[in-house]
């Protein structure tokens, strides 16, 4: 029964998802829709400056697209975001031991990193 695999396997199952929704996204254009469909920051809108989740739609676009170097640029806190989910879907399937402290440390980390990109992007 697919509960009663180990955490690597579901992991696993999870990136080939991933993997399959990247393939079918550059082959369909979806990407080209997705592009086509950005909402706009309201934040930026009124106040004329970026708020700490600017970028956060062209980094996914970025990476569907295959460039990792350019997601991390635009939105650092993209990649990392993406592994703590992954970990908590693995969680809620698994029930990992420790698993408040790893999810405790994933949200200080997403957290400090949507932090400190937003205040280096206010700096430079």
């Amino acid at each position: 029964m697919y509960f009663n695999r180990p955490a690597k396997y579901t992991a696993g199952i999870i990136c080939k998802g991933i993997l399959i929704v990247m393939l079918l996204s550059v082959y369909t254009n979806i990407i080209g829709w997705i592009e086509q469909q950005q909402l706009p920051c309201l934040f930026k809108s009124a106040f004329h400056i970026e708020c700490p989740g600017c970028g956060f739609q062209r980094s996914v676009i970025a990476l569907l697209k295959g460039e990792l170097s350019e997601s991390l640029k635009l939105y650092p806190a993209l990649l990392p975001m993406l592994v703590f989910f992954v970990f908590l879907l693995v969680n809620k399937k698994m029930q990992l031991k420790n698993s408040s402290f790893y999810i405790k440390t994933g949200l200080v980390t997403v957290f400090s990193i949507i932090l400190l990109s937003y205040i280096y992007k206010l700096i430079n």
